[in-house]
């Protein structure tokens, strides 16, 4: 994480707000922002060191790396082959995957398929974002909402009845034009400057509402199913950490204990990408999560698109 703490005291002396106003309609309290000298790659790097020091695996050996993102330091090189060259391993294929918040579900799918057809034997699954550049620090009704951030894992073949135990991707291109980067022939943002600047994220907050909290409670539904399980046997659900009323709506909307669903919105805002990542590897710090729980992962993102996992931990 970022070491520069974002409150909502801060943000009151920069835009029309309040800190109740945004706690009580987002449940964020403090979001954690990138430097202009720190990018994307410098956090899903130090993410991805932590992740093979935890899993007692040799770069050297590490054989696919997947960087979910849709804030790259740039074009090209992605953040994915940084990240090898960082870490030193010089044998792993390295890719990017962009699915805006449902990208680390998106890229754990994606690194769990080469690993059941046994083209690789391990990889490396990162989740950063460097969101807060996309960011226009004059409209309230965006600026408090994201944070930056990075999160990793490894996976390697299991045997048993643990692990991902079910998948689900799911897109809905129509309803693209409720949240986007509008992109034009302007300098970036910059959180100094007071002008509106493009490229910078739009949302249609209302209809976004809707449209998350049916989605993400549609994807838990299926995924659950698709594992061969019912809801009395799901232990803990980790979601997005997009806004606190969405979890809160779905939860509902599932008839599923709030209790049992993990939320660290308070701390970091919406990272994007990296959300889920980070709220998995906090959960399990806390041992809210324990050996032998099942675990439903779910999310939604711009584009729209939505994903979810089911994981025996």
């Amino acid at each position: 994480m970022p070491k520069r703490v974002l409150t909502n005291s801060d943000l009151e002396q920069m835009v029309e707000t309040s800190d109740e106003w945004i706690t009580t309609r987002t449940g964020i309290r403090e979001r954690r922002i990138a430097g202009k000298d720190e990018k994307t790659s410098d956090m899903a790097i130090r993410a991805a060191r932590e992740a093979l020091k935890n899993a007692r695996l040799d770069p050297a050996k590490v054989e696919l790396i997947v960087v979910a993102t849709i804030s790259p330091d740039s074009g090209f090189p992605s953040v994915a082959c940084l990240v090898q060259k960082a870490v030193h391993a010089p044998h792993a294929a390295a890719f990017d995957v962009s699915a805006a918040c449902s990208g680390f579900l998106y890229a754990l799918t994606t690194a769990k398929q080469f690993l059941q057809t046994g083209l690789y034997n391990n990889a490396l699954v990162v989740a950063a974002e460097k969101i807060t550049s996309y960011v226009n620090w004059n409209d309230r009704n965006t600026c408090v909402l994201f944070g930056d951030g990075a999160g990793a894992c490894v996976l390697k073949p299991v045997a048993g009845r643990r692990g991902v135990l079910a998948d689900y991707l799911h897109a809905q291109g129509h309803f693209g034009d409720l949240m986007m980067v509008l992109a034009g022939e302007r300098e970036p943002l910059d959180q100094e400057t007071r002008m509106i600047l493009l490229p910078h994220i739009a949302m249609q907050g209302q209809e976004l509402f809707r449209v998350a909290v049916n989605s993400m409670a549609e994807a838990v539904e299926i995924v659950v199913k698709k594992a061969g399980l019912k809801f009395e046997d799901i232990d803990y659900i980790v979601p997005h950490q997009a806004n606190d009323r969405i979890i809160s709506a779905v939860a509902r909307k599932l008839d599923f204990p709030k209790e049992k669903i993990f939320i660290n919105i308070d701390r970091y805002g919406n990272m994007s990408a990296a959300s889920i990542a980070v709220a998995l590897y906090e959960a399990v710090e806390q041992k809210k999560i324990k050996r032998g729980d099942n675990v439903v992962l779910v999310t939604f993102g711009a584009g729209l698109v939505s994903a979810a996992n089911v994981v025996r931990w």
